[in-house]
């Protein structure tokens, strides 16, 4: 208080509810460009200046320019003007040869003493080097005059920035004066709470860009897992955002209310890179698995060594009985064994809908033996026959259950973690993009009044990345016609939200997605009109308790199955 003793009652008033007022908006402030721009504004109102810049401290000990105004030339740039300064060239707060402070600029001099510096004339003073300023003003013709330069230092002393003001003006005539030293203070004072407000805001902001970091690092890993999923975990984030902002732009429809604030697009960002954290819980012998035999090593290698030896087993015995190494009999034999060997190689691979014709010819050859040691062993073991019978893909029901358990780890390391309240449905957007809309997706079996537009959005986004996807080791990207004709079915079966997925249709939004993602050859022509024909099937919805009830019954079963299995570690 003493330092604005020499101040006349009103203005040490109007100083105090300056403090006061600005203390309480720079706390809630949460905009930079924002802040700086209060900041700067109230300095230069409360001193009468005319002009004034606030610089802030890099990482590499310079001085940028974060905002100037200058009334008299009607300049304004940065802060919430979208002008940039990045013509204006940075003050050096040390000479980049000897490290020595940088005592020859004024702004470079008072945040490396941390002290104010009040110059009632930069035209007669020799301490500092003004020749930069006096060019400017003869080229603007103005004249820079009176200054005054304060650091901005947050509670433990650390620079944050500089606050300058320039030419300060005579209430009633308008003339140049000095800055007075009671209002100094006042300023000073206004200064350091802008520091801790600004040093407060780099914190949170610092803090935000770590945990962004570590949650990509956490995307990147889940994709360098596997080269099965490719850069899945980087792109479906562009493609939900893509079809999001469609959702905002809906002027009619069901969605003409549907808007996001900046928090909530922030929340969505952080959900769509962490959709799929729970696959760094799934083993890589089951995500990576191609054929049906393959495990930590392929199983089929041991099928043929089998093989090898009761081809060589077959060999001998017709030696024993005196056939010769050409006898047609045994040529067929030996064709027969490899013909099976190539049938179970076929089968393996889990390409194509495997018949009940040929699940009984893979259990006929399982009942065929051959000789280890002094016993005759299975040329199949039960396993392995029940493996190579999966009539569809390449995962047993076993390691389905593994694979879909992903979603489960998601949500169960998500609803752990201490979101703040801006980020509280984080969890439900990133483990809701296997639901579908008739409560028959995973984990939860939600049902489609249950979910929210972004977890909905989530899931279209998640079918039509992996569907065209151009890196995935198994397959090639199918054509956008196709992807687009798989995901109307989709619709049809109540997988996908319908009135999403015509959204996604008729704003175009998968065709910007493909142009910029997709290999050229596959982006062909698509039947819109048939997709948005395309009508849901009914289904009936349960009562609101039972649906409330499914995730909590769900749950307990789920993770005793899962333990059940040797699949993963108990």
């Amino acid at each position: 208080m003493s330092g604005i003793r020499g101040l006349d009652h009103s203005r040490q008033v109007a100083g105090l509810e300056l403090l006061f007022d600005v203390g309480l908006s720079l706390t809630s402030e949460r905009d930079h460009d924002r802040l700086v721009e209060k900041i700067l504004i109230e300095a230069k109102h409360f001193c009468r200046a005319d002009g004034g810049t606030i610089y802030l401290v890099s990482e590499d000990d310079h001085l940028e320019f974060a905002i100037m105004r200058n009334d008299t030339m009607g300049a304004a740039l940065g802060g919430t003007t979208g002008k940039a300064l990045d013509q204006i060239p940075r003050v050096p707060l040390r000479d980049p040869v000897t490290g020595a402070p940088n005592e020859r600029n004024i702004a470079a001099y008072a945040a490396n003493a941390k002290q104010a510096v009040n110059i009632e004339d930069a035209y007669e003073v020799e301490t500092f080097d003004f020749s930069g300023t006096k060019e400017f003003d003869r080229r603007n013709g103005y004249r820079s005059q009176s200054f005054l330069t304060i650091p901005m230092l947050n509670n433990s002393g650390r620079l944050i920035g500089v606050l300058q003001l320039i030419n300060a003006q005579d209430p009633d005539s308008r003339e140049i004066i000095a800055f007075d030293s009671h209002l100094q203070k006042i300023v000073e004072a206004l200064a350091s709470q802008a520091a801790v407000a600004l040093d407060n805001q780099q914190l949170l902001a610092a803090q935000r860009k770590l945990m962004d970091s570590f949650i990509q690092l956490i995307a990147e890993a889940i994709d360098a897992k596997s080269p099965y999923t490719g850069g899945h975990c980087e792109r479906l984030p562009i493609i939900t955002e893509m079809i999001t902002e469609a959702v905002c732009q809906a002027d009619s429809g069901p969605f003409a209310e549907f808007d996001l604030t900046s928090e909530q697009w922030y929340e969505l960002r952080i959900a769509a890179w962490l959709h799929d954290c729970g696959k760094i819980t799934t083993p890589v012998h089951v995500m990576d698995k191609s054929t049906k035999l393959e495990g930590i090593r392929d199983g089929m290698d041991t099928v043929r060594a089998r093989f090898e030896a009761l081809k060589r087993e077959t060999e001998l015995e017709y030696l024993r009985r005196g056939g010769g190494g050409d006898d047609a009999a045994l040529v067929a034999t030996l064709a027969e064994i490899d013909d099976d060997l190539a049938f179970l190689e076929r089968s393996s691979v889990g390409g194509e809908f495997l018949s009940e014709e040929h699940q009984q010819r893979i259990r006929a050859i399982a009942g065929r033996t051959w000789r280890c040691g002094d016993s005759q062993r299975p040329l199949l073991s039960g396993e392995e026959a029940d493996l190579l019978c999966i009539s569809r893909g390449t995962l047993s029901e076993e390691e389905r259950l593994v694979i879909n358990g992903h979603m489960v780890q998601t949500v169960r390391m998500l609803e752990r973690l201490p979101f703040p309240p801006d980020l509280k449905r984080v969890p439900e957007y990133a483990g809701g993009h296997h639901e579908t809309m008739d409560g028959q997706g995973y984990p939860k079996g939600i049902f489609a009044g249950d979910m929210s537009i972004p977890a909905r959005i989530m899931a279209i986004a998640d079918v039509f990345e992996a569907l065209t996807a151009p890196d995935r080791p198994y397959k090639r990207g199918k054509p956008l016609s196709e992807t687009m004709a798989i995901m109307g079915r989709m619709k049809e079966r109540n997988h996908l939200d319908p009135q999403l997925f015509d959204l996604f249709v008729h704003s175009g939004v998968y065709r910007q997605y493909a142009q910029r993602y997709m290999d050229p050859e596959l982006v062909d022509e698509v039947n819109e009109p048939a997709l948005l024909e395309i009508t849901p099937k009914g289904f009936e919805l349960p009562p609101e308790q039972e649906r409330a009830e499914r995730w909590k019954d769900f749950l307990p079963d789920y993770r005793k199955l899962l333990r059940s299995t040797h699949l993963v570690v108990k």
